[in-house]
């Protein structure tokens, strides 16, 4: 009687290969922080973050915003990230554009049901716009810390792929922690519950 051999040369060779990826995949993602890890960069961020620009929004009927793509930065001792937004301001009560521009920060939160790294906690740092008057640039900035936040909140910096958790879902994880590094933001696995 005849027992099959399961020591094939392909049986090997895809033995050797499975634990070859693990070797070079698994283990050192998993030591490098006890748990895997994804890194999405500043590039892919700002692609997702400028296929929502530009926006327009009305203010009190007389004034036009229309917010331009915003140029993101990395504040990783903050654990924040940062973004300069310019901005055009024309409309009724003004004869013409007035041009300028804002500064904003804000923290990340991972959003389950759509996979999607998410703007919170928005805070407006500055306003500065060329020309205007005094009591509009006064309106403009009681104005303007509200509209961002209401308008702002929640806009998608990222969103993750099912190619881009896929090792992490055959390990049994999820999406946990979220750090702003030099080289981007770091997502951490947990383990799913």
């Amino acid at each position: 009687m005849h027992t099959p051999s399961f020591a094939t040369p392909t049986l090997r060779a895809l033995l050797w290969a499975t634990c070859a990826w693990f070797v070079l995949v698994l283990v050192p993602a998993a030591q490098a922080q006890g748990k895997p890890s994804y890194t999405i960069t500043t590039a892919q961020m700002q692609q997702a973050v400028g296929q929502r620009f530009p926006l327009r929004y009305p203010v009190g009927g007389l004034v036009d915003l229309e917010l331009k793509t915003p140029r993101l930065r990395l504040l990783p001792a903050q654990n924040r990230l940062a973004t300069t937004v310019d901005v055009d301001a024309s409309g009724p009560a003004l004869r013409r554009v007035y041009p300028g521009s804002f500064e904003i920060d804000f923290a990340l939160r991972y959003e389950a049901s759509d996979q999607s790294i998410r703007a919170h906690q928005i805070e407006v740092r500055s306003l500065q716009m060329e020309g205007l008057n005094p009591a509009t640039t006064e309106l403009l900035q009681a104005y303007l810390p509200g509209l961002v936040r209401e308008r702002l909140r929640e806009v998608v910096v990222h969103t993750l792929r099912p190619q881009d958790l896929a090792l992490a879902d055959a390990m049994g994880m999820q999406p946990d922690t979220l750090t702003v590094t030099q080289g981007g933001l770091l997502i951490g696995f947990t383990p799913k519950r």
